[in-house]
């Protein structure tokens, strides 16, 4: 299976809930008066998202994740308001596509017999090693 069969679940933009904010950080006068940041806020349990990848998405330790199921991501990098909402909704996009995949399960296997026996035959030529540290009986 290739990863080209990645099944791709897009988020809707009208489940998802914009704010402009003021950017932090140094920017001069304008950063003071112009509104550019992006707030996006997503929650997970009343999208139109399959059930897997919801539960999926909320047992993430993301911390961008509130514990009300909220996805809250700030994207300012740019000067823009435009870029940054669609920085913002990129990263949501991205989050969820790290989670569409399910994970592979886990396959228990067993050590071969030679394993085994590599192994005992090891712990054996240590004990040996440790015995003849010991005190040395003989008689004088």
């Amino acid at each position: 299976m290739g990863r080209g069969s990645v099944t791709s679940f897009t988020v809707q933009e009208s489940e998802v809930t914009f704010t402009a904010i003021r950017a932090q950080g140094a920017g001069g006068q304008n950063v003071n008066k112009v509104s550019s940041a992006i707030h996006l806020r997503f929650d997970i349990a009343q999208s139109s998202l399959p059930d897997a990848i919801k539960e999926r998405l909320l047992a993430l330790g993301d911390q961008r994740i509130t514990d009300g199921g909220v996805v809250v991501i700030k994207a300012q990098t740019t000067r823009s308001q435009e870029q940054n909402r669609a920085d913002a909704l990129a990263r949501l996009q991205a989050l969820v596509d790290s989670v569409a995949t399910p994970p592979k399960p886990r396959k228990a296997t067993k050590p071969s017999a030679s394993a085994k026996r590599k192994r005992v035959e090891g712990k054996v030529a240590r004990g040996d090693v440790k015995r003849l540290r010991g005190p040395v009986s003989g008689s004088d």
